[in-house]
């Protein structure tokens, strides 16, 4: 390649905005993870990237460790509150997208998806062998992840 066209795709690849800045930790967990629900963990992981990608005003995500699950923080635009991912030790099989229990994000999913599975005010359940409801997960997620920003509207 000339030096002038490695010069542009240097100029083109520094304007993209960063994607997510990913902990190499949480790689470690997601190998851990039994077959079936690592599967769909990491559907789920690209789901929540994907969504914040798509969603205005969130920005790049930080992916890091919280209480040792993978978790998904709005550190570059504080718009959002963290949204965390597991499989549910006490059942094979079953896992879950986890969200702060002190705001009202729960409690207003299961007025949007009464359909969905809940664990108390601060989880979405989800099984392994069934389909991933995409639609509905990207919305809650994104409301998660604009959280904050919709606060601070209201005031």
């Amino acid at each position: 390649m000339k030096k002038a066209a490695r010069k542009q795709t240097a100029k083109r690849i520094a304007k993209r905005p960063r994607a997510a800045t990913r902990d190499t930790a949480v790689e470690a967990v997601f190998e851990a993870y039994p077959s079936p629900v690592k599967a769909r963990l990491l559907a789920l992981r690209r789901l929540i990237f994907d969504t914040a990608k798509t969603t205005e005003g969130v920005g790049s995500l930080e992916e890091t460790l919280k209480w040792g699950q993978p978790s998904y923080l709005t550190t570059e635009s504080k718009s959002g509150s963290t949204v965390r991912i597991d499989q549910v030790k006490a059942e094979i099989g079953r896992y879950a997208v986890y969200f702060h229990c002190q705001t009202d994000l729960v409690e207003t999913f299961r007025e949007l998806y009464p359909e969905l599975r809940y664990g108390g005010n601060r989880s979405i359940l989800l099984d392994a062998g069934d389909k991933l409801p995409e639609a509905a997960l990207r919305h809650c997620v994104a409301l998660a992840l604009t959280y904050h920003a919709r606060k601070r509207k209201e005031r």
